[in-house]
């Protein structure tokens, strides 16, 4: 993940001591959500657009949280480095229908600009395995929201 992102995650997970398994959970799926918007170095508004559609509409993450996340994004685009905190997150906090809208809410992203890159789809199938999605989940989310 980007390193000003993830210092970004780091600061808001640790941000309160109440911070709910909700908002750890949320943080972390924007984390991988994000990922998979940056990941082919093209940051293409329609992507950034339903990065930040999926995000506000399925993981309550303020339009303040959302705006932090697609700047970063633009500014930092290049440092990639692992996911396994946040899908380790996800493991711990989601249920198996909210690890299926994640991997649907990525799938959503990467066809966002018209074509998917074989980088994006590389790193969909690699949170889908870390978070135990089945291969019929991976490709039924993928069918739902692949343009005809």
């Amino acid at each position: 993940m980007l390193s000003a992102i993830k210092d970004f995650f780091r600061s808001e997970l640790q941000s309160s001591p109440h911070e709910t398994n909700e908002q750890r959970r949320n943080l972390a799926c924007a984390a991988l959500l994000l990922e998979v918007a940056i990941v082919d170095q093209k940051l293409d508004r329609s992507e950034l657009n339903t990065l930040k559609r999926v995000l506000t509409q399925s993981f309550n993450l303020s339009n303040e949280q959302c705006e932090k996340l697609i700047t970063l994004a633009e500014s930092q685009q290049a440092d990639a480095t692992s996911t396994y905190q946040f899908t380790q997150l996800v493991n711990e906090f989601c249920t198996d229908e909210e690890k299926y809208l994640l991997i649907r809410g990525m799938w959503s992203i990467a066809y966002a600009d018209g074509s998917l890159d074989k980088y994006e789809e590389y790193i969909i199938r690699k949170v889908a395995e870390l978070i135990y999605v089945s291969h019929s989940q991976f490709i039924r989310a993928k069918l739902e929201v692949r343009p005809d």
